[in-house]
């Protein structure tokens, strides 16, 4: 695994807990030799994994958009910062660049890359593993609905275990380099079963 995408808010949150695991992972994939791949702020919990991944050694690589670099929130000392035109390209390139992805405590922007590479793997577009690093218990309510979704017929079980869940970065890191692809169920509509 060379590189691992993060996806995480602009913000720092409410609890210390969050920027305490933030950092905690970004020093951690410097200690593995993971380059760290993300949205290329240097604001809330995107600029505290940055930062902590760059002060350990590790490469760290930003996308972002013309625009956010516009507003002044682009970090201007990373090992690679890409500049691209729309949130569709960022999204793009950071999964282009990565062997798997993680999110942590994040806001809307966090919840839709995530579901939206876990759609990807789901339909079958990459095998990467993606992850969920629940800080404090902030994914709690989301993952007992997305267990309400299997419960209720729209997600499949073996999709919902698509979606790795840790409470630390080590194990996690631990888990998704000993990440072998399942065998591919392709993905069909009731109308195709």
């Amino acid at each position: 695994m060379r590189r691992l995408c993060v996806f995480t808010g602009s913000n720092a949150g409410a609890r210390p807990e969050y920027a305490e695991a933030a950092a905690t992972l970004g020093r951690t994939l410097a200690a593995r030799g993971v380059g760290l791949v993300y949205g290329g702020g240097h604001v809330g919990l995107m600029g505290i994994v940055a930062d902590s991944c760059l002060k350990a050694g590790g490469e760290v690589i930003g996308v972002i958009p013309k625009f956010l670099m516009d507003l002044e929130v682009g970090h201007g000392a990373l090992t690679d910062l890409r500049v691209v035109n729309t949130m569709h390209e960022r999204k793009a390139l950071m999964a282009d660049l990565s062997d798997g992805f993680i999110a942590l405590p994040g806001g809307i922007g966090t919840m839709e890359e995530l579901f939206e590479v876990w759609t990807w793997g789901q339909l079958g577009e990459h095998e990467k593993p993606v992850a969920l690093l629940d800080v404090a218990g902030y994914y709690d309510a989301m993952r007992a609905f997305i267990d309400h979704m299997v419960a209720e017929g729209f997600l499949r079980d073996h999709h919902r275990a698509m979606l790795m869940v840790e409470h630390d970065a080590a194990p996690l890191l631990d888990r998704l380099e000993a990440y072998e692809p399942p065998k591919q169920q392709k993905w069909v509509t009731p109308a195709t079963r």
